[in-house]
């Protein structure tokens, strides 16, 4: 069996005609405001707990954060990155009591521990196995492709899946629409990225503020391929070489957010989302969720913080004009019930078991207001067999592969997985919700093309409207064994499985 992509990604991969594995593993304005501030703790403050980052959320005040980062230093904190406009602070300490003292700060609104792992150098790690495009598949799939097609196009079945391949004969999309891949890093060297890089609205966050330095937004040696086989999905261009993004003509650019350990935490994750704020980014592919709780309970003073403080990054790139698209997960969890089982969380340390309300404790950022949240469905057009779902949670559904036992595609494409770039020239398969949130990324740029003036608000509202509406359906009964795996509620136009519908690249283009 081939294992996750990364810890915290929404891929799934799967073994060559095998099921699902059942682990998850969900990954220069702006750097001015996010400049680091050097702070002394004061001499009474104990400073030999473990050192760890926090949030702190204020008034988005320059005066207040100002005062704010004072109390900072007195408590035993460093300031690491500190965004003004939305009144976030991103600090590391090692004062054991800092959370609890800093909370009493007058104008503090909520402070939290972004991690429950001490920060320490991190190991790169082997992050598991895709499934690897073949010479002879390579082959095979150029000598189907037909007069326009990209070599490898014809084991594409996403593509028609959605329309793009009729959308591509009218707009590729515009070069001055660019997409920002919030995840593990984009080898923009690739061959069929490097020509649709967006070199200057790429950056690292991982430490929490940006780093611009060339090639910091690439991942490293061992570190994980999802970022790239996830740029590749939205913009791989029309070149005649590999494969063909769904917007083929628009920019791309990297926002790495993971690190080397493959978890994403609320620093980065705040980082990134302002940083494409800042950067005339468009749209924003989030497939991910934020470590290391995989739901974050608002009434928990930790957690609840994560979430003010990831909820404010978004929505302020939301207010600059971005679309912010994110996936559902892959745990076939109906968000919309009322209560979830979650046994993974925290998962920097030892998870427990914890039942928790989904009205109060939030996947983010695929939960937060505004945010586009995406399931999955497979090459016959059904959900994912392992693809989250609920009323009211999922707004629209995209090709995100399926085991081909449960949905095998058409010839000539053989797999049922989604294929696209992989860093070192290389491509590759890989299913997750993490794939089908690249395809409607993908979509919202083509939206944003035909419509370069349109606010965020009406590019999402494009995005529902346009949308094949697809009914629930027969009884969702995915493995054929009599027994029933899911619940879809909701009539043809929104429902638990598929939102308002399975996105639209042919009308994205002509209406």
């Amino acid at each position: 069996m081939a294992q996750l992509g990364s810890r915290r990604t929404r891929t799934l991969t799967l073994s060559v005609g095998l099921a699902l594995t059942a682990s998850l593993g969900f990954l220069p304005t702006g750097a001015a405001s996010a400049a680091p501030v050097d702070a002394q703790p004061s001499a009474a403050v104990s400073t030999d707990g473990p050192k760890l980052s926090y949030v702190v959320n204020t008034r988005a005040h320059h005066g207040t954060v100002k005062r704010v980062k004072k109390a900072i230093a007195e408590a035993g904190g460093t300031v690491v990155a500190a965004y003004a406009k939305i009144g976030v602070i991103v600090v590391h300490s090692q004062n054991p009591d800092f959370a609890e003292t800093i909370r009493r700060v007058k104008g503090v609104d909520s402070a939290g521990a972004t991690r429950t792992n001490p920060i320490v150098p991190q190991a790169t790690t082997d992050t598991g196995a895709e499934q690897p495009l073949t010479a002879a598949q390579a082959e095979a799939a150029a000598a189907e492709a037909t007069a326009g097609q990209d070599p490898m196009e014809p084991l594409q079945w996403d593509l028609p899946a959605i329309k793009a391949d009729q959308a591509h004969r009218i707009s590729l999309g515009s070069s001055k629409v660019t997409v920002g891949v919030i995840d593990t890093g984009v080898d923009d060297t690739h061959p069929d990225l490097a020509p649709n890089f967006d070199r200057g609205a790429s950056a690292s966050c991982v430490s929490g503020a940006p780093d611009t330095s060339d090639g910091a937004w690439r991942p490293k040696t061992g570190e994980s391929d999802h970022g790239t086989h996830v740029a590749g999905t939205v913009a791989a261009a029309k070149n005649g070489v590999g494969v063909t993004g769904v917007a083929p003509g628009v920019k791309v650019a990297g926002i790495k957010v993971a690190n080397p350990d493959g978890f994403f935490y609320t620093e980065s994750i705040v980082c990134g989302f302002v940083w494409a704020a800042e950067n005339g980014i468009e749209v924003t592919n989030n497939s991910y969720y934020t470590d290391p709780w995989m739901f974050n309970c608002k009434d928990d003073l930790d957690q609840g913080a994560l979430v003010e403080a990831v909820a404010r990054a978004s929505r302020y790139a939301e207010r600059r004009g971005t679309v912010n698209v994110a996936s559902a997960g892959n745990s076939a969890f109906d968000l919309a019930a009322p209560t979830i089982e979650d046994t993974t969380s925290p998962n920097d340390t030892t998870a427990v078991d914890r039942t928790i309300d989904p009205r109060q404790c939030l996947d983010i950022p695929a939960m937060l207001p505004g945010v586009v949240t995406v399931s999955a469905t497979g090459a016959k057009g059904l959900k994912s067999s392992y693809s989250n779902y609920g009323k009211g949670m999922i707004d629209v559904a995209a090709p995100g592969g399926d085991s081909t036992i449960y949905q095998k595609p058409e010839a000539p494409a053989t797999s049922g997985l989604i294929l696209s770039t992989l860093p070192g020239g290389k491509y590759g398969y890989k299913a997750g919700t993490s794939m089908a949130s690249p395809h409607v990324a993908g979509v919202a740029a083509l939206i944003k093309s035909k419509h370069p003036y349109a606010s965020a608000a009406a590019v999402k509202a494009l995005l529902a409207v346009e949308a094949d509406a697809t009914a629930c359906g027969a009884p969702y009964d995915i493995n054929g064994d009599g027994k029933i795996d899911a619940v879809c509620e909701g009539g043809k136009k929104n429902n638990g499985f598929y939102g308002a519908g399975v996105v639209n690249a042919l009308n994205a283009v002509r209406w």
